[in-house]
C-alpha cells in the first residue's frame, strides 16, 4: 500500500476536512501502560499524523492483561513495542520517542511542540506534577487526564470531565489499586477511548465535552 492509497481510505472515511487537520495535528502521549499504549493506537488509527511517545519502561509479563502488547514484546522498551505495533496499522505516521522519566521540570520542554498531550500514568503524584507543569510553563496546551479506571464496575460510570478551560478528565474519578480495586482491560480501555476521542475533538475545534 502506498501513502496516497491510505490517505484515499482516510479521506473516504473520515472527509477532506477531518483528514487533513488530523494529518497536521501532534500528540503528546506522556506514558505507554494501560491507557498510552491504547490512546496512541487509536490516534494513529484516526490518522493523526504525528505522535510523541514518552515512557522510560519496559513491557513486563504484569502487563500484557491490560495493555497493548503481545508476549512477544517483553523485555523491549515499550516506546519500541508501541512503535512497532503502530507502523504496522499506520506506516506513514511520523512517530518520535523518547525513553524518559518524565518530571516536573522536564515535561515542558519534551511536550512544547505538540497541540495537546493526553497523560497516562499510574501514579497521581506523577499525573499532578505534569498537569501542574504543562498548565503554567504551556499555558496554550490542552491537557487530557485519566483517574479512576480500575476495577469491573458499570461502564458508564466512566466519563470525560472538563474541569478547567485547559483540562479534561476521563474516568470515574473513584476506582484505583489503592482502594483494592483490580485492574482489567475494559475499562482501562473505555477510559483510552474517552482520552483518545477528547483529542480528536480537540484537534479538530470541538471544546465541549
Amino acid at each position: 500500500m502506498t501513502k496516497q492509497e491510505y490517505d484515499h481510505v482516510l479521506i473516504e472515511r473520515h472527509g477532506l476536512e477531518v483528514f487533513e487537520k488530523l494529518s497536521k495535528a501532534c500528540v503528546g502521549i506522556a506514558g505507554l501502560g494501560g491507557l498510552g499504549s491504547n490512546i496512541a493506537m487509536m490516534l494513529a488509527r484516526s490518522g493523526v499524523g504525528h505522535l510523541l511517545l514518552v515512557d522510560f519502561d519496559k513491557v513486563e509479563p504484569s502487563n500484557l492483561n491490560r495493555q497493548h502488547y503481545m508476549v512477544s514484546h517483553l523485555g523491549m522498551r515499550k516506546t519500541d513495542a508501541v512503535r512497532d505495533q503502530i507502523l504496522q496499522a499506520n506506516p506513514f505516521i511520523r512517530l518520535d520517542t523518547l525513553d524518559t522519566y518524565i518530571t516536573a521540570d522536564n515535561a515542558p520542554g519534551i511536550f512544547s511542540g505538540c497541540d495537546l498531550v493526553c497523560e497516562a500514568f499510574d501514579r497521581a503524584e506523577n499525573k499532578a506534577d505534569l498537569i501542574n507543569s504543562l498548565l503554567l510553563h504551556c499555558p496554550a496546551m490542552p491537557l487530557i487526564s485519566g483517574s479512576g479506571m480500575a476495577g469491573y464496575a458499570s461502564s458508564n460510570t466512566i466519563q470525560t470531565q472538563r474541569v478547567f478551560r485547559r483540562l479534561y478528565l476521563c474516568g470515574d474519578k473513584v476506582s484505583g489499586i489503592e482502594n483494592g480495586d483490580c485492574l482489567m482491560a475494559p475499562r482501562v480501555q473505555i477510559c483510552a477511548a474517552h482520552e483518545a476521542n477528547m483529542a480528536l475533538r480537540l484537534l479538530l475545534g470541538r471544546a465541549d465535552v
